[in-house]
């Protein structure tokens, strides 16, 4: 005797990102079980999308601090240049006196 599944399955639902982003923002306003059942949808999916916004932002935020390390290393490497040119210079005049 096998027991059958009374439930129906609701086909696959592919979001906009505009949609998640809106649900998120009701989530945070009433809470994650109220806006899911509101919307018609588990709060484990809301769960997830918060998780995956809240690691895109991280993210970014991580690219942007690391794109101001390379600009000041950029700066550091440019200013370590210049201070070599001039002791070659100096290293060149003296070079010369000493002939």
């Amino acid at each position: 005797m096998t027991k059958q599944s009374t439930k129906t399955k609701k086909p696959h639902t592919r979001h906009s990102q505009a949609y998640k982003d809106e649900a998120l923002a009701l989530a945070a306003r009433i809470g994650v079980s109220k806006a899911a059942s509101q919307l018609g949808l588990h709060a484990s999916q809301l769960y997830g999308w918060r998780t995956k916004q809240q690691h895109t932002l991280n993210s970014t935020d991580r690219e942007q601090s690391l794109a101001e390390e390379n600009a000041r290393l950029k700066r550091q490497i440019a200013e370590q240049a210049e201070e070599l040119a001039i002791v070659k210079k100096a290293a060149a005049y003296f070079a010369k006196s000493l002939k």
